[in-house]
C-alpha cells in the first residue's frame, strides 16, 4: 500500500475529509452472504459522550456471523454498517466526554458499525493503542483478551494447579484464554477440529483434542485426573453436556461466553441431582455496562500483562474490507485459526 513518509496511507489521506465512505452493510438477517460493500455511505458524526474514529483495523468476531443471522441478543436491526470491533485514530470528540484523549491518538475500543472507514466509539470504553504496537496488532484488547481474562479471573476463580478446560481453543478467545491460564498456574486441556491442534499445542497445553469425538467426557476426566476445575464454554450445544458432566461437583465451574454450534439447555433438576456445578454467563459488553468498576479492573489487569510480555502484539490475519463477507463464512464454518481483521483502506 502506497504511504507518505509519515506512514499514513495515501488512500487514508485521500478520504480523509469526504463525507461519505467505504462500509459493510448488513441487509438481511439472512447471513454473511447479505453483507454488502457501499461507498456511498455518509460519515457518521460523534454524539453526546462519543468520539469519532478514522479506523486502521476492524476485528472480525462470531458475535458479527450471529448478528448477520439475527440470533445476536440485543443486535441491530437491518440494514445496519456490521462489525463492532476496531483500532485506529480520534478524528472528533462529541460534547459531554470527561477529559478527552486528544485527536491524533490512536485507541481500541468497540461500538456500532466498525467495518468502515469512520465509526463512533463510546469514550469510556475506548483505550489508547499500546505503544509500539499497530492498530491490527491491538484487536482483541478489548473483546477477545478482556473476554478471556473476565472468565478465568473475577468469574472462574482460576487458580495455581486447577485444571482448566478451554474449548475452541484456536479462537482469538481462545488462545488468549489459554496463554492466560498458563500465567496463572493452571493446567490446560483444548478443544478444537483437527486441523487446528498444531495450533493449540504450540500454545502450550497439555492435551488438545477434537471436541466432536464421541468420548470427549470420558477422555478429558482421564485426562485431568478426575475432572476440571473451570471450563470456559463456547461453543454450546456440541460440546455443553460434556462440559458439565466433567467439571468437579460443587467446586468446580462452567463459565458460559457463547454458543457457536447452537443453543444448549440445563434444567433445575440437572443442577440439583446430576451436575451440581457452579454456572455463570459472561458477556464482556454487559459485564461494561453492568460492573463498570470491574471491567476497569480488568482492563488495568491487561495493560500490567502487556509490560510483562504476558500479553505479545496480536498477529491478525488481515483482508480488504471487500472480502469481509467471505471472511464471515469461513469464520461462520469453523475454516478460521486466530484473529481475522478488516482493512477499511485497502482496495
Amino acid at each position: 500500500m502506497e504511504t507518505d513518509e509519515q506512514g499514513q496511507s495515501t488512500g487514508q489521506q485521500r478520504h480523509a475529509d469526504e463525507q461519505t465512505i467505504r462500509a459493510l452493510v448488513q441487509t438481511s438477517h439472512r447471513g454473511p452472504s447479505d453483507l454488502t460493500l457501499v461507498e456511498d455511505r455518509r460519515r457518521p458524526a460523534a454524539g453526546p459522550g462519543e468520539y469519532l474514529v478514522r479506523v486502521g483495523a476492524a476485528g472480525v468476531n462470531f458475535a458479527d456471523v450471529m448478528q448477520a443471522h439475527g440470533t445476536y441478543g440485543g443486535g441491530p436491526q437491518p440494514p445496519y454498517v456490521a462489525g463492532f470491533e476496531a483500532a485506529g485514530e480520534i478524528v472528533g470528540v462529541g460534547p459531554g466526554v470527561g477529559s478527552p484523549l486528544p485527536p491524533g491518538t490512536r485507541v481500541i475500543g468497540s461500538g456500532p458499525g466498525a467495518f468502515a472507514q469512520y465509526m463512533t466509539m463510546p469514550a469510556a470504553g475506548v483505550v489508547p493503542v499500546p505503544p509500539g504496537w499497530s492498530d491490527a496488532q491491538a484487536l482483541g484488547l478489548v473483546l477477545n483478551w478482556a473476554t478471556a481474562l473476565a472468565a478465568l479471573k473475577p468469574l472462574g476463580e482460576v487458580e495455581a494447579g486447577d485444571v482448566v478446560l478451554v474449548h475452541a481453543a484456536a479462537g482469538g478467545v481462545g488462545q488468549a484464554a489459554v496463554r492466560l491460564a498458563r500465567h496463572y498456574g493452571a493446567r490446560v486441556i483444548g478443544t478444537a477440529s483437527p486441523a487446528k491442534h498444531d495450533t493449540v499445542r504450540a500454545l502450550g497445553v497439555e492435551a488438545v483434542l477434537d471436541g466432536a469425538r464421541p468420548d470427549l467426557a470420558a477422555e478429558i476426566t482421564r485426562l485431568s485426573g478426575g475432572g476440571v476445575d473451570l471450563v470456559l464454554e463456547s461453543v454450546g450445544r456440541a460440546t455443553f453436556a460434556a462440559s458439565l458432566s466433567v467439571t468437579r461437583p460443587f467446586t468446580g465451574r462452567v463459565v458460559v461466553l457463547g454458543a457457536a454450534s447452537g443453543e444448549a439447555t440445563v434444567s433445575t433438576h440437572d443442577l440439583v441431582f446430576v451436575h451440581p456445578v457452579q454456572i455463570k454467563g459472561l458477556h464482556i459488553g454487559a459485564l461494561a455496562a453492568a460492573a463498570p468498576a470491574l471491567h476497569r479492573s480488568l482492563l488495568a489487569e491487561l495493560e500490567a500483562l502487556i509490560a510483562e510480555g504476558v500479553y505479545p502484539p496480536g498477529t491478525p490475519s488481515v483482508h480488504p474490507l471487500s472480502e469481509g463477507p467471505a471472511v464471515l463464512r469461513r469464520l461462520q464454518a469453523g475454516r478460521t485459526s486466530g484473529k481475522y481483521a478488516l482493512d477499511p483502506w485497502s482496495e
